[in-house]
């Protein structure tokens, strides 16, 4: 009889394309994999995997393998979220991804309350972008993740997975407090569109984002700087080294060198919290969504 355990590791060999990488996403270690799949190749009598420079290349018959698995697994998290359902205790693991900022300012209170209203329920946070907390979410290396859409510039997700609003969250304009429009209370955003902007990191969804909404508004972009993370982004605004947008949610302490400006029309994204529709029913998840949603409400 085939392992689920053995087919998993397949799983995450297939998804990963080493066994290094299947390693790391499934947190044992390599000698680990390996084991488990050779026993699963005497278990199958056939060879599953190929060396292919630094990976490995799955055999026709780990492909087959690998097609009936990802039902099979899906099954199970039904199964586990039935049980778990049933039993009406909120317990187990729960492994959550989050953008910087959401992680900042709702998953880290959300965490605390958990752990007090749910002391059995062991959460695990891994700080991931969009670009790979979905993959995650998908594989099933991940059971809850937030990610952002940016208004007009919304995240496709897979039909294997569901999403549910928790916030929205608005972003003013940084600007150097020697600037001239900084004294202003609100600004009409295309007064800024034509600054030299600290964007995210080329090839974020944030970034691609601003990048659409400068050209939309009919501005050529120049982007000065790309920085992800907030506080390198205020501390060169606070230089005088360009102008950012800030989303408020996680923003932190503001350097005395910046003035955060609102602007019309406002720029807002929606958070939004997605996991799998086969582990829809699990107590763990409608916990912790909701809580993320108390957290959120005390925010705004």
């Amino acid at each position: 009889m085939l392992s689920v355990d053995r087919l998993r590791i397949l799983h995450a060999i297939a998804a990963n394309g080493s066994l290094n990488g299947a390693a790391e996403a499934l947190h044992v270690t390599s000698s680990a994999v390996s084991q488990q799949l050779s026993k699963l190749e005497r278990e199958v009598g056939q060879s599953l995997v190929e060396r292919n420079g630094r990976g490995v290349r799955l055999t026709e018959a780990a492909q087959i393998l690998v097609e009936h698995t990802g039902r099979i697994l899906s099954l199970v998290q039904q199964a586990e979220a039935a049980v778990e359902s049933h039993r009406g205790e909120i317990s187990g693991a729960l492994e959550v991804s989050s953008f910087a900022s959401g992680a900042r300012g709702l998953v880290t209170p959300a965490l605390g309350m958990l752990g007090r209203e749910h002391p059995k329920l062991r959460v695990h946070l891994s700080e991931l972008e969009p670009d790979d907390s979905i993959p995650a979410v998908v594989r099933g290396d991940s059971d809850l993740a937030l990610a952002v859409d940016w208004d007009g510039s919304p995240i496709a997700l897979p039909k294997t997975l569901v999403k549910t609003p928790i916030m929205v969250d608005t972003a003013d304009v940084a600007l150097p407090v020697n600037h001239p429009l900084a004294h202003r209370d609100l600004l009409e955003l295309d007064e800024v569109v034509g600054e030299p902007w600290i964007s995210w990191g080329k090839g974020s969804i944030c970034h691609d984002w601003l990048d659409g909404m400068l050209r939309a508004r009919g501005a050529e972009p120049t982007i000065a700087h790309s920085v992800q993370e907030h506080q390198t982004k205020l501390a060169m605004i606070a230089s005088g080294l360009g102008t950012a947008v800030m989303p408020r949610l996680g923003l932190g302490p503001v350097p005395e060198g910046v003035r955060l400006v609102p602007v019309q029309p406002a720029l807002v994204r929606q958070v939004f919290a997605f996991w799998r529709k086969d582990a829809a029913r699990r107590p763990a998840i409608t916990a912790a969504v909701r809580t993320l949603r108390g957290v959120a409400a005390a925010h705004g």
